[in-house]
């Protein structure tokens, strides 16, 4: 009928913040959120032009996430990330999986956030001898001090998802993981089994969605289907 919106939403409809749609479990978040009648609006956060439209999206291209002033939003997702082959070194890779997201997470927060939903890797520690892991385990204790209601971290295993299709680079790590994963499945844990970035992406919506208090990790095996 003539007059009503575009999208159906809820009364109380929520408004969130996305950042790294154009990546593996980004664009699964993206999606879920879009179709999810409990949010009014999305904002997309990207270092590229997503192509998505869609009457909720509302897209910042941005190149620098230190001067980003996030929207007024109620909840946050963040997918980003990258690797140090990629990045180049060390140092580059930390100015994205550490500086970048405590940047958007802790603008995000001055601008009246209270949920935050976070994609980092199993083995995030503080501590951990390898510099991969130690990165997100210092994210993740330092979005931990932006004063969010409630944080959630999602640490999957090997990412199953088409990076082709998103115009990544392959890796050749994690195809020779997914390869060892279908031969010996049924030896392997479940915490370390590839799980979908789709699965990923609504386990994590989920649990942001419940707005559990204080800081939750969810574990490879935790974001797997039942």
């Amino acid at each position: 009928m003539a007059g009503q919106p575009a999208v159906a939403v809820a009364a109380d409809a929520r408004v969130a913040l996305v950042a790294g749609a154009t990546g593996l479990v980004g664009r699964e978040i993206l999606a879920r959120l879009l179709a999810d009648k409990s949010y009014s609006a999305v904002h997309c956060v990207v270092r590229r032009t997503s192509g998505t439209e869609h009457p909720k999206v509302v897209t910042h291209v941005i190149t620098d996430f230190a001067t980003f002033q996030a929207p007024v939003v109620d909840d946050v997702f963040i997918a980003l990330g990258t690797t140090i082959k990629v990045a180049g070194s060390q140092q580059a890779f930390r100015a994205v999986d550490f500086d970048a997201v405590v940047a958007l997470a802790r603008s995000a927060r001055a601008a009246g956030a209270t949920r935050l939903g976070i994609v980092s890797a199993m083995g995030a520690d503080t501590a951990s001898p390898v510099f991969y892991n130690r990165v997100k385990g210092d994210m993740e204790d330092a979005v931990s001090q932006l004063g969010y209601d409630s944080v959630v971290f999602a640490r999957p295993s090997v990412l199953a998802g088409d990076r082709a299709a998103l115009a990544q680079a392959t890796r050749p790590g994690e195809q020779l993981a997914l390869v060892a994963m279908r031969l010996f499945k049924p030896l392997i844990p479940r915490n370390y089994r590839a799980v979908a970035a789709a699965d990923v992406a609504a386990a994590l919506v989920r649990a942001v969605q419940a707005g559990l208090p204080g800081r939750r990790v969810l574990l490879s095996g935790e974001l797997r289907p039942a």
